[in-house]
């Protein structure tokens, strides 16, 4: 799953740069708002160690571990949806296909997604949204930006995020607000959840986190446009 690879890979890196990682005092030229990104950061830390963190504990320790696979796996099926339309503005067709058939076996014989059925047959699973299908058409990533609530971004990945929830996330179809709001709040404390080793990790790494925070986010932002190949920097 995207979100548990995601997660692993956190834990690895911090584990690895705990020792000896220091900040050098240079501004970093991707991010240039980085006083108010702090800021932000700071606020997001204390909402999440107040509010999201002590909930998410709590689901993981009251939800039995099929049923958060279930429920990983219904969201990882709509997130699908999202990943075959940026497939196809990215004409990648192949993985557009992948991606249709991941969306109609799973829900379908997955009974509405709450099975990977997909993966089992070796359907891929990809990740593309539209800030990446931004990026792979030219535009580039823009100033650093950490957003309220939702953490790290960018210019253009916040137009993406944008345009991905108002057209292609099938959550944000619900006409029922008080439902679409439902399902986006257990989507966000599942997904909190399935973080809380990497983010125990970073507490206790001696390093700036809001520093590696930043790096690991633009740096894995631009593997995923270039698909793992981002060229090489002058």
């Amino acid at each position: 799953m995207k979100n548990r690879a995601h997660m692993i890979v956190l834990v690895a890196l911090a584990s690895t740069l705990t020792a000896g990682c220091a900040t050098t005092g240079e501004r970093d030229p991707r991010d240039p708002l980085e006083p108010m990104n702090r800021a932000v950061s700071t606020f997001n830390d204390s909402i999440d160690k107040a509010l999201f963190t002590p909930v998410a504990k709590g689901y993981k320790a009251v939800t039995p571990t099929p049923l958060q696979n279930g429920i990983r796996n219904v969201f990882s099926n709509l997130d699908d949806v999202t990943e075959f339309a940026n497939d196809l503005l990215q004409f990648k067709v192949q993985a557009a296909a992948t991606d249709l058939m991941r969306v109609s076996v799973n829900t379908t014989f997955g009974i509405a997604g709450l099975f990977d059925v997909a993966s089992e047959m070796r359907l891929q699973k990809h990740n593309e949204d539209f800030g990446q299908t931004l990026g792979r058409w030219g535009v580039g990533n823009g100033p650093y930006l950490v957003l309220p609530i939702l953490g790290p971004s960018s210019f253009r990945d916040g137009v993406g995020l944008a345009v991905d929830s108002t057209y292609t996330d099938p959550i944000h179809q619900l006409k029922h607000i008080a439902s679409r709001n439902d399902v986006l709040g257990v989507k966000f404390i599942g997904r909190r959840a399935d973080l809380l080793d990497a983010s125990r990790v970073l507490e206790e790494a001696a390093l700036d986190k809001y520093e590696f925070t930043r790096d690991f986010y633009l740096d894995r932002r631009e593997g995923l446009v270039y698909d793992g190949h981002p060229p090489e920097s002058e």
